[in-house]
């Protein structure tokens, strides 16, 4: 899996994942937050990968408030990249800032290998989708940003627009902002926290666009599959933070495991093996390049020596 002797494809993230938007079914997608989680989704065979600002934000022991900066998270975009893959739709809060922010962002951003850039209309400092409190910006700014984020870009990078709207303003009114940001330029719509399936198709029949939606846990959304998304007109799915729960309770469970018992042993079956993170990253790769190099120095400094000593004297 690692990245070494991997070749990795000559088209851009953003030209496969707009090859993935026009296949059939709707695309899981799961949320990372480092290079290893994003390696993990890769091996078990995910086509799409999702940085979420909220796993990103929540690995950094920071609350979901736009407090991470752009270099953050452009270096986590790059760190994912050189590993593995996969398109990856990174989310950008706001966008940064304003119009000529969100230039830079999505500017930057495709030049590190993201194919996707998510901005969504929430007035800074932002929240989490799904808890209240929330404000939206005019329509016409977020207009600006995607009509910006689409000037920007230089390749084929998928401009998602993600409005909160339907928390603040109502249902009407985020399908009538979504229709406005169709009309800029984006290339995928998310309707954010959204309250139940019905609400999900509405949303789908007035709305022309591809779609995502957020199946985050213990947010204002009930639970619904991926299949009822895509019989509901979805092309996307996210899973933002789960990985990154699921990683803090099994790590919490086993911090709790050591303090009590002082050993791990009896919960091997629940630790990935040596062999298989090993696999995972490519670490025999590794042993093999240095190996060969090894060698090949060895054999370098052999014929050095082997000059500078001249011919053997009789």
């Amino acid at each position: 899996m690692a990245y070494l002797y991997r070749k990795k494809s000559d088209l851009h993230p953003a030209v496969r994942l707009r090859k993935l938007m026009k296949g059939s079914g709707i695309i899981i997608v799961p949320g990372v937050f480092d290079p290893a989680s994003a390696l993990l989704a890769e091996s078990v065979g995910f086509k799409a990968i999702y940085l979420s600002g909220a796993a990103l934000t929540g690995s950094l022991a920071m609350p979901d408030l736009s407090i991470i900066t752009f270099s953050e998270v452009l270096g986590a975009t790059r760190r994912i990249m050189e590993v593995v893959d996969l398109p990856m739709i990174v989310d950008t809060d706001t966008g940064f800032g304003e119009a000529i922010n969100v230039y830079r962002t999505v500017k930057e951003l495709e030049e590190a290998g993201a194919a996707a850039v998510q901005i969504e209309d929430q007035v800074l400092p932002k929240k989490c989708g799904h808890l209240s409190g929330k404000h939206v910006v005019p329509a016409d700014e977020m207009v600006k940003k995607i009509m910006s984020a689409v000037e920007a870009r230089r390749s084929d990078m998928v401009i998602v627009a993600r409005t909160d709207a339907r928390e603040v303003e109502g249902l009407d009114a985020a399908i009538e902002r979504a229709q406005m940001y169709v009309e800029a330029g984006a290339d995928v719509i998310f309707p954010e926290a959204l309250h139940n399936l019905e609400e999900f198709k509405e949303f789908s029949r007035k709305v022309k666009a591809p779609l995502l939606a957020n199946m985050t846990e213990f947010g204002k959304t009930p639970y619904i599959t991926a299949k009822e998304f895509e019989e509901a007109g979805y092309k996307f799915v996210i899973f933002p933070v789960t990985t990154f729960r699921a990683a803090m309770k099994a790590m919490k469970d086993v911090l709790l495991e050591l303090k009590e018992k002082g050993t791990q042993k009896h919960i091997l079956d629940k630790l990935m093996t040596r062999q298989e993170f090993y696999e995972l990253i490519g670490y025999y790769e590794y042993e093999k390049m240095d190996s060969q190099i090894a060698e090949k120095a060895e054999a370098l400094m052999s014929e050095l020596k082997r000059r500078t000593q001249g011919p053997t004297q009789k």
